[in-house]
């Protein structure tokens, strides 16, 4: 004759709940928002301004050219300046200007007064005095600081 056990029977935990969620689950929203922010920032400053970069690679090669003279390349700075500012205004706004004027646009993308009062203000004397002592390398690190801080064009030239 077999002894039977005094045995209880098996007994289920009770069901796991929706709520709350684990912690887990609290930081994959932040870490999902947080990611989109670093993209977004991402895509604005660096894919979505292909002006910025255009400037940067021409002012690169302008700069890499040997056998001009620094107003030559003085020059050429001035006009690659140029078409990036009518990229960014109507044309209405900068075709036209000269002297004082033209540098203080420039000056409006980077504040300050550093091509009306400093190296950029070789831009409106040196093509027209080839035997000036204006310091090509200082132009081309301003114009490379104002390039890092052109925005984004807002309409399209014609």
């Amino acid at each position: 004759m077999e002894q039977q056990l005094d045995l209880r029977d098996i007994h289920l935990s009770p069901a796991v709940g929706w709520w709350p969620p684990a912690p887990g689950w609290w930081l994959a929203p932040l870490l999902a928002i947080a990611l989109i922010l670093i993209l977004r920032i991402v895509w604005r400053r660096l894919i979505r301004n292909p002006l910025r970069k255009a400037v940067l690679r021409e002012l690169a090669a302008i700069e890499a050219l040997d056998g001009l003279e620094p107003a030559e390349k003085i020059g050429r700075v001035s006009i690659l300046l140029r078409r990036a500012c009518l990229t960014l205004y109507p044309r209405q706004e900068v075709a036209g200007l000269t002297g004082p004027a033209w540098l203080e646009t420039l000056d409006s993308v980077l504040g300050g007064h550093r091509f009306r009062d400093g190296p950029g203000r070789c831009l409106i004397e040196s093509p027209y005095s080839p035997g000036s002592e204006a310091d090509p390398a200082a132009l081309f690190a301003l114009c490379r600081d104002w390039a890092r801080k052109l925005p984004r064009p807002r309409h399209r030239s014609l």
